[in-house]
């Protein structure tokens, strides 16, 4: 039961990050691979703050949410000027600085040695030490962020973001200020990603820089690429995959040590096997 549990808040934590791209990806059409950065951030920010200040949690993820707001603003501005293969090299860039911060700076983050004994949360007065209570706390984060990209992709702004997908030069013409939305949406995406960060530092107690580079960030975009672009039910599907996918090797007779490992394996078999046959993914409505 305890690893069921277990299960449950890798897959709502992935489903978190799954969510917040595809809002960037699927349906603004925008290549980022700076998901990893917006997540290390998040789970940085909550780790030092609970080890260091003793701070709230839920004081912690707001900082993160705030400081996630003005990284992404920041290199949203420039990152919004560029299309395609530049977008996607410059947020590519962003995750290899931040993956340099968390490793260099060592006064901060402890670089390579991590940060290691970070509480659970408490909410008017209950420990969340039990991990059933923190499954419940992650999947109502779930609940709260689903929603609020079910909210945005039926809104007028998600209309606007595909049109930027299918031709931004054609909105351009119509007076469009097409930076303005791939800002806003890039911004959305880090905040989401910020959420899932403070989440994973809280609940695995010890983070290093390992976690938060070039790797995760491809990962999570395999992810949504899996599900379906522009579908978020096709997100919750690609972080379910991600979840399930060792226990099924094990299940056929893998030893568990091989399974993990070979996990990124079949995920990238499964993902070529996608592109040649279904690019869109099972769910998807679009793709790259």
């Amino acid at each position: 039961m305890d690893y069921l549990i277990h299960l449950g808040i890798i897959f709502s934590i992935y489903a978190i990050l799954s969510l917040g791209l595809n809002l960037v990806v699927g349906y603004a059409g925008l290549l980022s691979l700076a998901q990893a950065a917006f997540y290390g951030i998040g789970a940085y920010s909550t780790a030092i703050l609970l080890t260091s200040y003793d701070f709230n949690f839920f004081v912690s993820v707001v900082v993160g949410i705030l400081i996630n707001i003005i990284v992404a603003f920041a290199a949203g501005l420039i990152l919004s000027r560029f299309r395609d293969d530049y977008y996607a090299l410059g947020s590519l860039g962003l995750t290899a600085i931040f993956f340099g911060i968390f490793l260099n700076w060592q006064s901060l983050t402890r670089g390579p040695l991590g940060i290691p004994g970070i509480d659970k949360p408490e909410l008017f007065g209950l420990s969340l030490t039990n991990d059933f209570y923190f499954l419940i706390l992650c999947l109502v984060f779930l609940g709260l962020i689903y929603a609020i990209s079910e909210f945005i992709s039926r809104s007028s702004f998600s209309r606007a973001l595909k049109a930027i997908r299918e031709d931004e030069t054609a909105l351009k013409v119509f007076g469009y200020n097409t930076p303005h939305f791939k800002l806003t949406i890039f911004i959305v995406g880090a905040v989401i990603a910020s959420v899932a960060g403070s989440l994973f530092a809280s609940y695995i107690s010890y983070i290093d820089p390992s976690t938060f580079g070039i790797t995760e960030s491809i990962l999570i975009l395999s992810i949504i690429i899996l599900g379906g672009l522009a579908n978020l039910r096709g997100s919750i599907f690609g972080a379910l995959l991600l979840v399930l996918l060792p226990e099924f090797l094990r299940f056929i007779g893998f030893p568990a040590d091989i399974a993990a490992q070979m996990r990124q394996a079949v995920y990238g078999l499964l993902l070529v096997l996608l592109m040649l046959y279904r690019p869109q993914g099972f769910f998807g409505e679009y793709k790259l």
